[in-house]
């Protein structure tokens, strides 16, 4: 039966009667998964044998692209702009880069942008000499020539004042700095990667990023998406962070309550990667069996995480009205996912069942299915 076909490796299967144009649609979409999946085994080969991917954990179609990227742009020395929401992991993408590059055995620098106060932030990158200003007792050398060598990592470069945003330009431009205080230009040699979770090109517009230093910085874009993008990676990231907490605390939890997996599927994860880290964390924590129960994970609405996180505070009206509307689509978009999945599991994954079970056509559940990225044969493959 065509079941059975399945069960034991069939791609498809084709229903009488049938045309040769179904059955030449059906061959070509078995070639085209054929080549995905030659694909993905080549990049998770270059991965195993590349240093600085241990703590990725995905397998889905977006997280294949950055790791193509990575692959790509790691023996160059052209700079990397990566682009991505809070938690999704950018700093990870900066020491994968670093580590599967020629400068692997030099200094891989960080540099939060947010933490350094202005006042400190130019001594920081480019040093000074002794006397030059109130306070400097001693010379001290910048992060630039820190990393000399090797790679500096701006993180959050969106933060930066648009005087310093003029001298890092000339720094680049130039290739060597002049300490404050200083007269003599030094040389420095250093691969440049920097992040923003903001839209710099946005930025520019406004007249807050200058455009010429976003056109230096923007050569090599890697972008990464949410989590709420990437679900189909969501059982493989928690059964890593249980396994790492389970042994960081002693404890032997070995999985979730159906009805905690289920509220962690339809959840947006606004602080993504970092938020279910620090969700998993507290429920292995607060877990006393063996069996991490729905009260231990202890979450948050989207909207009031929205509002909690300080970086994404509305400027003006219009990112207010903005951010609003992205709220409402968000806590939508969780309710349905919700809905969907739980009729499915209280339907065996039948999709006809369950859109009778819930008052609705089936082509209108296959498109709210669509809509919402649901896969059913990947989700099933993700119970088993």
């Amino acid at each position: 039966t065509a079941v059975e076909a399945m069960k034991n490796g069939a791609f498809d299967y084709i229903a009488k009667p049938f045309t040769s144009d179904l059955i030449i649609e059906k061959v070509q979409k078995a070639i085209n998964h054929k080549t995905m999946a030659m694909e993905s085994y080549s990049i998770t080969r270059a991965l195993s044998a590349g240093h600085g991917f241990d703590d990725f954990v995905g397998e889905s179609v977006e997280m294949q692209k950055v790791y193509r990227r990575i692959i790509q742009v790691a023996p160059t020395d052209s700079t990397v702009l990566i682009t991505g929401e809070s938690g999704t992991g950018k700093e990870l993408v900066a020491r994968a880069i670093h580590k599967n590059s020629p400068r692997h055995d030099h200094p891989f620098v960080v540099v939060d942008c947010t933490s350094l106060p202005e006042t400190l932030l130019e001594s920081e990158l480019f040093g000074h000499v002794k006397g030059s200003f109130t306070g400097a007792i001693h010379s001290k050398t910048g992060l630039f020539k820190v990393a000399d060598g090797g790679t500096l990592f701006l993180d959050e470069i969106s933060n930066i004042s648009l005087a310093t945003q003029a001298k890092l330009l000339r720094v680049l431009q130039e290739r060597e700095l002049t300490p404050i205080g200083d007269t003599r230009p030094v040389p420095i040699d250093i691969r440049l990667v920097v992040a923003t979770n903001i839209n710099l090109r946005a930025m520019v517009d406004k007249g807050l990023f200058r455009e010429d230093l976003f056109f230096r910085i923007n050569v090599i874009p890697v972008n990464l998406p949410p989590l709420k993008d990437r679900k189909r990676d969501l059982p493989l990231l928690i059964l890593h962070f249980l396994r790492k907490f389970s042994e960081e605390v002693g404890k032997e939890v070995r999985g979730l309550a159906p009805d905690a997996m289920a509220v962690l599927e339809g959840y947006a994860f606004p602080g993504n990667v970092r938020e279910l880290e620090n969700i998993i964390e507290r429920a292995v924590v607060l877990c006393e069996g063996d069996v991490i129960q729905k009260a231990n994970l202890e979450l948050r609405s989207a909207e009031e995480e929205r509002y909690l996180d300080p970086d994404i505070v509305p400027l003006s009206l219009e990112e207010l009205k903005e951010m609003k509307k992205q709220i409402r689509e968000r806590s939508v978009e969780q309710i349905e996912k919700a809905f969907v999945l739980n009729a499915l599991k209280r339907n065996n994954w039948n999709v006809s069942q369950a859109a009778e079970e819930t008052g609705m056509l089936r082509p209108n559940f296959h498109a709210l299915l669509k809509k919402l990225g649901i896969s059913v044969r990947d989700e099933q493959n993700n119970k088993h």
